[in-house]
């Protein structure tokens, strides 16, 4: 381009940039506009933006340096439109955050590479059945309970965005699931960027952004995006690769056929023990001359782990063929211990990788299994080797001063983050879904839809009250409705329910036990910060409600269907091996260092106290004798009061034999709380005869209003001899 092209190009954008540039000016001497980058003809109000521009009253602006950087702020504008939050992935954890900020009226944005939600599912699984339950009835209308059984709903105010409405299938298609996550976004009307691929994320410190920096993101056209707080929900996508002698010759699941007739009669290796290697020996098993499955750890059955990670019976056809010995089979060794040595005839040859280099990396000098030991157990030859070894997070993206990563084995898979979901190296960056799982890895449903459906929310909640001092919700009621609170959430509460051992309901206590305050699914391994995370003040004590299972009942070693694996008594409740509620009681809040250093096998510092409810068949813990009371008389115990509710007569006779009242009196006889204070009871005791009416409703002539008020002041009833029939 000439400079006669340039110059009347640069004096148009000129005229266009000179009364923004003193409308800017005059935000920086004090005056207060919104900022909003998105569109370049609104004038920034930040004080950030005054100082990155260099803008002063003091500056000329039509000077040399005023229009050099009137030059320099066209492309400057159309770099870094920025946003309080940035959502990185449009799958359920993106989606699901999405919500919780549009509904909080937050500035955000998501960023999805594909064009439309959910570009995981669209290709994986490969066979198309998930695993995730659809249980649509269950016998109960109360949709909070309706949850524990559905895994793969979105959190929503919506009760047409629930998967049922989706599929009739209990394991659904994952076409189901695009569809699905599709209209989640689009009927909430969620912000979303899609064909936008982030390629990049580095920090750019500045000491008046939230967290001290901020994150900027470049997508694949070199646009830039400035954002305060980034939220990673990019899932797991870098297939996992075993580097051995021969790997080259290993076809990956993500790519594999799926057509089970290119497999006849042929010998396959598959290489991995999860759900995605079952689940394509499932595909083939009824094609191919014999299966074989290797892997370095045996095979974790999902019903002896308690974990939905593990193998689920949907996809274990191998092992009966195994077990019944139709020649399929199962071996354990370490893939890095193996070569794969491929033949004239395109065979392949499973050999050790010491053997190979031995030899003078020629095919025919090699030694294989036969040459070596002729009981080997892989010494036949192999058609098709086929790698299902999962996924790692991606990593490439980040810029090392994330700090997402410590090169270490298990961060390989996982970023490094908190209990908070919070990365260890880069405050204000969160990791939400399936790659937040290191939280809880083997242990609770925080990888899939059923779990990080609520740890996202918790992340939200901490979001709330960190950047927006909004405390963490919560309810306040009196003591005396402390049984009922509780049993009310263990019996419906879907994040206990799925996200035991991680999410615990927190009941904090007021002065005197008179109160308490109720906080729902918080993050059990960050108690001792609980104060500085919510909002909230933990004084005079508090209650942790979780669900867990029995210490030494899961295992993939363990016989998980033994005789007498329940117990039903109430004394031995502490020996409960299914799912069952726990509530850990302390005087004081744990400290930090009591949390880290706390027993080995416990979830939590050991409390002053602990109850467990006896575990329960049907999951339901509302018996009167087997389950309430004895929480209620562990409650009393710990507040040293009497939990229990009374008749008005027994209220009145302890006004005149004790001192201290139960709080019940105290809450409610003794504040008038009663029938007497309320016209509808009233006349319903009339009516049900419990209560006898004397007041006159007699009418004056020629006036529709009665002669006097039923709610006047004076005794206008008079009860039945038998005062228990009162209430």
């Amino acid at each position: 381009m000439g400079l006669r092209q340039v110059i009347p190009e640069a004096l148009e954008f000129c005229a266009w940039l000179y009364p923004r540039l003193s409308l800017w000016a005059s935000v920086c001497e004090g005056q207060d506009w919104p900022l909003s980058p998105w569109n370049v003809g609104d004038p920034p109000a930040s004080p950030l933006v005054c100082h990155r521009m260099g803008l002063s009253a003091a500056a000329p602006l039509w000077s040399p340096p005023g229009l050099l950087l009137a030059l320099a702020l066209h492309p400057a504008l159309a770099l870094r439109p920025q946003r309080d939050y940035c959502v990185l992935g449009a799958g359920p954890a993106g989606l699901q955050m999405a919500y919780f900020l549009q509904r909080a009226g937050r500035d955000y944005v998501v960023f999805e590479r594909s064009s439309r939600p959910g570009s995981f599912f669209a290709r994986y699984p490969r066979h198309r059945k998930l695993i995730s339950i659809n249980k649509r009835y269950t016998g109960k209308a109360n949709a909070e309970f309706n949850l524990r059984h559905d895994w793969n709903s979105l959190l929503s105010h919506d009760p047409r965005l629930l998967f049922r409405h989706y599929s009739r299938a209990y394991f659904p298609d994952a076409g189901d699931m695009v569809r699905y996550l599709g209209d989640f976004a689009d009927k909430l009307r969620l912000h979303v960027l899609y064909n936008t691929t982030i390629g990049h994320v580095t920090l750019d410190k500045d000491g008046q952004a939230w967290n001290s920096h901020y994150f900027i993101l470049t997508d694949q056209k070199g646009q830039a995006y400035q954002c305060s707080v980034l939220l990673v929900a990019t899932g797991l996508s870098v297939p996992n690769q075993v580097d051995f002698p021969g790997s080259e010759y290993v076809e990956g699941y993500e790519s594999v056929s799926t057509d089970p007739e290119d497999f006849e009669g042929q010998n396959v290796l598959i290489l991995g023990r999860g759900n995605s290697a079952f689940e394509t020996a499932e595909n083939i098993l009824g094609v191919t001359n014999f299966i074989h499955m290797l892997s370095r750890s045996r095979v974790r059955l999902s019903w002896a782990t308690h974990y939905v990670g593990d193998l689920r019976a949907i996809n274990n056809g191998l092992l009966d063929t195994y077990q019944l010995k139709s020649l399929d089979g199962l071996l354990e060794s370490d893939l890095e211990d193996l070569a794969i040595v491929k033949d004239r005839e395109g065979k392949l040859h499973i050999t050790l990788k010491f053997l190979t280099e031995e030899a003078n990396q020629s095919t025919e000098a090699i030694t294989l299994p036969q040459d070596d030991n002729d009981n080997f157990a892989l010494r036949v030859a192999y058609d098709r080797v086929i790698g299902c070894l999962g996924w790692n997070f991606n990593f490439s993206i980040f810029n090392s001063s994330l700090r997402l990563s410590s090169g270490g084995t298990f961060s390989k898979k996982y970023p490094l983050i908190k209990a908070s979901y919070e990365s260890k190296g880069s405050r204000g960056l969160f990791v939400l879904g399936t790659a937040s799982h290191s939280v809880d890895y083997r242990k609770s449903a925080g990888g899939f839809i059923h779990g990080f459906r609520y740890t996202v929310r918790a992340v939200h909640r901490l979001l709330e009250h960190r950047h927006h001092g909004i405390a963490w919700p919560s309810t306040e009621r009196p003591i005396t409705q402390l049984t009922s609170a509780i049993i009310r959430r263990v019996n419906e509460a879907s994040g206990l329910y799925q996200m035991f051992s991680v999410l615990a309901d927190v009941v904090l206590l007021k002065e005197n036990a008179t109160a308490f305050e109720y906080l729902e699914e918080f993050p059990m391994q960050m108690l001792a910060q609980l104060e500085a995370l919510t909002g909230r003040q933990a004084r005079h004590g508090l209650f942790v409600i979780n669900m867990e299972y029995g210490r030494n009942y899961s295992g993939p070693d363990k016989d998980v269907f033994f005789y007498d694996r329940s117990v039903g008594h109430m004394k031995d409740a502490w020996q409960s091996n299914f799912l069952h509620p726990v509530i850990y009681y302390y005087r004081h809040l744990p400290t930090e260092q009591e949390v880290r250093f706390r027993p080995a096998d416990w979830l939590l510092p050991r409390p002053t106290a602990i109850h467990h409810i006896v575990e329960d068949f049907l999951t339901d813990w509302t018996a009167p004798v087997g389950h309430i009371l004895p929480l209620r008389r562990f409650l009393e115990n710990c507040l040293d009061t009497d939990l229990r509710n009374f008749y008005a007569e027994s209220c009145f006779l302890f006004t005149l034999t004790r001192q201290k009242l139960p709080p019940f009196c105290q809450q409610g006889y003794l504040r008038m709380q009663g029938l007497v204070g309320t016209e509808y009871l009233r006349r319903h005791g009339v009516e049900s005869g419990l209560l006898r009416y004397y007041t006159t409703m007699s009418r004056r002539p020629g006036n529709q209003e009665p002669a006097s008020h039923p709610l006047a002041p004076g005794p206008t009833v008079q009860p039945l001899d038998n005062k228990k029939r009162e209430l």
